[in-house]
């Protein structure tokens, strides 16, 4: 099956932690060695895990906004939201797990009786599980909670990646409860980036920059997409970090999301791969296109105005900046230079919001007045695609900083024929 960037958009993630490395120094991106390009190195030394007091401010945070949206409690399930309040990683059954979390008191779990023990390896010590047998209702259980917290009338938020069933369950045995959309919480402090959080998310792009380029060199006539896609991922191990990328050759470079049919490299072939990697649960999303040999005026000239449209969107991307005006300031750009209007060619917004995953809030769309504010993470990748010539794509990830944005991970990309520049 050909590689496409979908196959790649969930492309695992490494924890230190689990690879034996303890607290050490912590995370920024490694400076090239001098002399040129050198032989791809493990990049992992420097990261620091998240500590127990990350986790502690996270539920803080979470304490403050539940208070200000006016929700007395917040049930989270198994998925993200729940490693990232928690580090409590379960997969998901019929059976609800989860945890409520109040503007009072600690985290109550709810837990399937027979993986209580199991839960207590993973629950930090000190929380209260309380468990339901097979033939009890867990939803009475989470009741039972917001009783005792005094609120078992008042509005109980349920993280947004809640399953239908649990929400229903919800909503069905606990009638005196109000049940509401818990994402001004989960959102609210997911959206918004420390600074530990930005450093791991640093290196991850810049660690697929490196991969990338390590497997540009090994282009050749005749290679399929997943002889590439093999260099990348070859070259991500030598660099200590699991991860990828989807490569579209020629005319299927213009599926924004990448074509199935089958097409092996040939000399002026446009090259476009979007993929990316995870460091402590933090992504990259990185896109670059090159051309296999020397480009036609056609594929420099749209690659440069896909370049200053991403320039431009950078310089708009400031706190107070709306997500929808950073959006228009890149699809101006794409306009004025005759590909337009609208999503003609640049069929789809510029960019969504990055952190644990690889698609999140918020959205750069036009719609979308949200203001930017700092720590806020976002790709941005502005494109061209003409279906049946080829697709031009740049993408990095940015953060908002407090008198602008920064591309995250260095190696940005200078011209068709310079996509990683020289940092």
């Amino acid at each position: 099956m050909p590689l496409t960037r979908r196959r790649f958009i969930k492309t695992g993630t490494v924890s230190l932690a689990a690879l034996g490395m303890g607290p050490i120094a912590g995370a920024a991106p490694a400076a090239p060695a001098a002399g040129g390009p050198q032989e791809p190195v493990n990049m992992l030394a420097g990261v620091k895990p998240l500590a127990p007091e990350d986790f502690a401010a996270r539920r803080e945070k979470a304490a403050r906004l539940l208070a200000e949206n006016g929700f007395d409690a917040l049930f989270v399930g198994g998925g993200t939201n729940l490693v990232y309040f928690t580090k409590v990683g379960w997969w998901l059954s019929e059976r609800v797990f989860g945890v409520v979390f109040s503007r009072k008191g600690d985290p109550v779990w709810v837990c399937p009786a027979f993986e209580a023990e199991r839960a207590k390896e993973l629950v930090p010590a000190g929380q209260e599980i309380r468990t339901w047998e097979e033939h009890e209702n867990p939803y009475l259980l989470v009741g039972g909670i917001l009783k005792d917290l005094g609120t078992a009338t008042g509005t109980l938020a349920t993280a947004p990646d809640l399953r239908a069933f649990e929400i229903h369950g919800l909503r069905r045995n606990l009638a005196a409860a109000k049940i509401v959309d818990g994402a001004p919480v989960t959102e609210g402090c997911r959206g918004v980036k420390t600074a530990k959080e930005v450093a791991y998310m640093d290196l991850a792009n810049r660690v697929t920059k490196m991969a990338y380029r390590e497997g540009f060199k090994q282009m050749r006539e005749g290679m399929t997409t997943r002889d590439l896609s093999a260099a990348i991922s070859a070259a991500n191990q030598k660099l200590g970090v699991p991860g990828g990328g989807g490569p579209q050759f020629g005319p299927n470079s213009a599926f924004p999301h990448g074509s199935q049919v089958p097409r092996t490299l040939t000399r002026g072939d446009i090259v476009l791969v979007d993929g990316g990697c995870g460091i402590e649960g933090y992504r990259s999303d990185v896109t670059r296109t090159v051309v296999f040999g020397s480009p036609t005026d056609k594929q420099r000239k749209v690659w440069d105005i896909v370049k200053k449209a991403q320039d431009a969107a950078l310089a708009a991307a400031k706190p107070g900046a709306t997500c929808e005006s950073v959006d228009r300031a890149a699809r101006k750009v794409v306009e004025d230079a005759g590909y337009g209007p609208g999503y003609k060619y640049f069929a789809h917004r510029l960019g969504h919001g990055i952190g644990m995953e690889g698609h999140e809030y918020p959205y750069l769309v036009k719609g979308n007045t949200l203001k930017m504010v700092p720590g806020m993470t976002f790709s941005n990748e502005p494109g061209i695609y003409i279906y049946g010539e080829f697709g031009v794509r740049i993408e990095d990830c940015m953060v908002i900083t407090e008198d602008g944005a920064r591309h995250l991970g260095g190696l940005e990309s200078v011209s068709i024929d310079d996509p990683f520049g020289a940092d």
